[in-house]
């Protein structure tokens, strides 16, 4: 049963995450305001606001003014809904879920409130081309407290987001800016806070191959230019969660076939 409420759980925060990802752009205040429909502007109502169901049973049209309601929503709220359980049996727990254990329960905590940020920064990345120091600069403070309670080596950490940190300035002032933008700057940092050394440096190669390869595909789609921008920071937080989840598998996977575990 544990998996199904964190799945319904799930779905909540991921409709709590569209609404920040919206008023992030919009301006509009986070926790007081009300939700509306971005068209028309009318208040929305609790039947208005189901998760996932709502999107359903108003067949993607808002109830007021029957505009289609943008898929963002549903999809938001069922991945993050499916991250909450994957996590739940990941590796990052390692065995069924002891609720007297608090390093355990914080552990998953930790897990879900990175997942978060991870989210809203993919989704502003991918809409605007832009990744939000508001969104980092807390995401930040936050990883280091969690990390800090779970005990993780904060010299680690402080070395893995200085590392990216550092390669990502190197392309920055080699290519004045072209390649990678400053908020990639700060994005790095955050995930060698999250992952940690030598796991960032996992998160940052799947950014890479995964990044190169999509590019590829949209060129030969003719979707994209090769002079053409993409969101890089979507590429980089999709890596982070991957590692978060899997990471400590792909290294071992990796120095085994290496011949170095």
């Amino acid at each position: 049963m544990i998996p199904f409420f964190l799945f319904i759980f799930g779905l909540i925060i991921g409709s709590f995450l569209n609404a920040v990802i919206y008023r992030l752009k919009s301006g509009e205040g986070i926790v007081y305001e009300r939700s509306k429909c971005p068209k028309c502007r009318q208040v929305l109502g609790f039947f208005d606001l189901i998760p996932l169901l709502s999107f359903i049973f108003l067949k993607a049209k808002c109830r007021y003014c029957q505009k289609p309601i943008s898929w963002q929503y549903p999809l938001v709220e069922l991945f993050t809904g499916i991250i909450f359980v994957v996590g739940y049996f990941s590796s990052l727990i390692g065995e069924v879920l002891d609720l007297s254990s608090w390093i355990m329960v914080l552990r998953l905590i930790s897990f879900y409130t990175f997942s978060g940020f991870l989210i809203i920064i993919f989704v502003y990345d991918f809409k605007h081309y832009l990744i939000l120091d508001k969104v980092t600069l807390p995401a930040l403070a936050v990883v280091f407290l969690f990390n800090f309670l779970l005990g993780y080596s904060l010299v680690n950490l402080l070395l893995a987001g200085g590392l990216i940190f550092g390669f990502f300035l190197f392309q920055f002032i080699i290519s004045r800016g072209k390649w990678i933008g400053g908020g990639d700057l700060r994005l790095g940092f955050l995930m060698g806070a999250m992952l940690g050394w030598p796991k960032a440096l996992v998160a940052l190669f799947l950014a890479y191959i995964s990044g190169a390869v999509i590019g590829l595909i949209l060129v030969v789609l003719k979707k994209k230019e090769l002079s053409s921008p993409i969101p890089f920071g979507t590429f980089l937080t999709a890596a982070t969660l991957i590692t978060l989840l899997f990471g400590q598998e792909i290294l071992n996977w990796y120095l085994q076939g290496v011949g170095l575990w």
